[in-house]
Parts: structure tokens; sequence; C-alpha cells
């Protein structure tokens, strides 16, 4: 299980069970296999009980990377994150070990295991596109159908995310956003063999409230608090992760606990939907509902041909 390049994925909508399943694998395999954690939010510091981090303990049982990489008053883009998971794997390769990917955000999973050209940002060119999308959003499509007709029949005109998303890369890139590719659109081959670890909504709907609560009970809210009073806050992205979002409103907008509560629990219901349409979309996931199954097939990859990463 210490190839060169030997790496695996193990993937799933959120409280499927893949983060214990990891867990219990690379610690079986007593150091070979490190754990890189495709996740979005946790690569933000003392974000911790709402992404479901591994404990202290757990840390010092498996070598982890990819968290605990900014503050979350920080912005952190898919880019940034592609470029550290390839660090983490060269440091992974270097003392031949196995890399583990685990984790439910789907556009970072992409990126890593299939290599995707990312776009860099602009922020100031966005910034004024997005002053004039608010009055004159017609213009700026007919102006990306001049720059890239490609991308703009790609997407919707009213669609003010993706136009000036679109608009920001042609201008600032001085290339056509298409010119990246079709990205998401399609699915190329298998470079890391990935295992999807699901069960029935009943079930995961289940799994979210009962962890949600006891993250409160554990202390969610003084988290919450103190991330958000510290010098420099949280930023955009972190205040949108699910869970956080709505206990801010608790602590900012004096909205009932319980309320906030619900709605966290509901609102993460709804991203495990969003992640399992994702995933079910990507023909090369291989699918387990039964987790000794799945663990067997983590093996089966490790130790076989499909270990290596194919570029």
């Amino acid at each position: 299980m210490t190839s060169p390049q030997s790496a695996v994925a193990l993937v799933g909508p959120t409280a499927s069970g893949k983060s214990d399943l990891a867990h219990a694998f690379a610690l079986q395999s007593a150091g070979d296999v490190e754990i890189l954690s495709v996740d979005a939010m946790s690569v933000y510091r003392g974000m911790d009980l709402g992404t479901a981090k591994p404990t202290p303990q757990e840390r010092r049982d498996v070598t982890y990377h990819l968290l605990d990489l900014v503050e979350p008053s920080e912005e952190f883009t898919v880019a940034q994150f592609q470029r550290a998971a390839a660090a983490a794997k060269q440091s992974i390769e270097g003392v031949g070990h196995s890399a583990l990917y685990v984790g439910g955000t789907g556009l970072y999973g992409r990126a890593v295991l299939d290599d995707l050209d990312i776009p860099a940002r602009y922020p100031e060119i966005r910034l004024n596109l997005e002053a004039r999308a608010e009055s004159d959003l017609a213009s700026l499509y007919e102006e990306l159908r001049e720059l890239d007709p490609v991308a703009a029949s790609r997407l919707e005109a009213t669609n003010a995310r993706r136009v000036v998303r679109a608009l920001e890369v042609t201008l600032g890139a001085k290339r056509p956003f298409s010119s990246y590719g079709e990205g998401l659109l399609t699915y190329g081959p298998v470079r890391v063999v990935q295992v999807g670890l699901d069960c029935d909504v009943e079930t995961l709907n289940e799994r979210i409230a009962t962890r949600f609560r006891s993250w409160m009970d554990e202390g969610l809210l003084d988290e919450v608090s103190r991330l958000s009073s510290s010098p420099g806050g949280m930023g955009r992205t972190a205040r949108q992760a699910v869970g956080y979002k709505e206990l801010l409103r608790h602590l900012e907008d004096a909205v009932p606990l319980e309320q906030c509560v619900d709605e966290a629990i509901a609102q993460s219901r709804r991203l495990a939907r969003r992640q399992r349409a994702w995933f079910r979309r990507d023909p090369r996931i291989e699918w387990f509902a039964d987790r000794d199954r799945a663990t067997a097939r983590l093996r089966e990859v490790l130790n076989g041909f499909n270990r290596f990463v194919r570029d």
C-alpha cells in the first residue's frame, strides 16, 4: 500500500459516514495512508465542530492534510485549494505513502481529481462588472457574446453571477473563458478511482439532525460567536457555511435560537441532496451503501493496478 502516486478517493453527501470510514481505514494502515480533506470550509481555522473536522486525537493518530489553511476572515479560491492539494500530494508521495482524498465539496474534488484548468480571479474587474450588472446585465451579456460566443451560448443571459464570472476571466486573462475547456460539463478518463458512500434519504436526514444537535451540545454556538467576534471576523465565504450562517442570524439579528437550529438542519439536508445529485452525475464513481464493501474496495484499489494516478 506504499507505491508511489498511490491514491484513491472517498466521496459522498454530508453525514454519509465517509469521514469515520476514512479515519478507520487510514488508522488500520499503520501510517501508510494519509488523508487529504476535500472540503471547502475545513480550510478555515477555528471552524471545527460545524465542519466535522477530525479531533486533535484523531489528527495525532492519522495524518491529515488541507485543514486549517487560512483564517475565516480570508477568501480561499478553488485554484488556491488545487495548488495546496498538489503540494500535499507531493509530500505524501515523498514518503512513499498512499493518498486518500475524502470530502463532499464536489467542485473542489473535480478540480483536484481531474486536474481542471482553473481560471484566476480578477477582483477589480469583477467589482466593476458586478456594479454594471445591477443596472444593465443585458449589455454585459452582449459584450460576452462578442468576446466569447461559446461561453455565452453555455449560460443563461439572466444569470448575473455566471455572466460576470465569464467576462471577468475573459477580460482579466485576455483569453476566452471557454478556452479553459468544458470543465464540469464533461467527465474525462479516470485519473483517481472514486468510491462513493451513500445511504437512504431517511437515514441521512436523521443523521444530519442528530449530528447538528450534538454539535450544539458540544459548543457550536460558542464557536460561531468566538469566530464572529474575533478581530478579523468571518469573511464572505466563511459566513456562508451551512450551520454557521444560520447561527449568525441568532447572534447578530436575535432570531430565536431554536428557529436557527431548525433552519440549519433543513439547509444541511438540502446540501446533502445537492451533493448527492452532483456526485450521481459522475458516471465514474463506484457506489456502495455498505461500509464494509466500500472499505474493501478502497483496499483493493490501493493494492492493485488502479492505485496509480493516471495523467
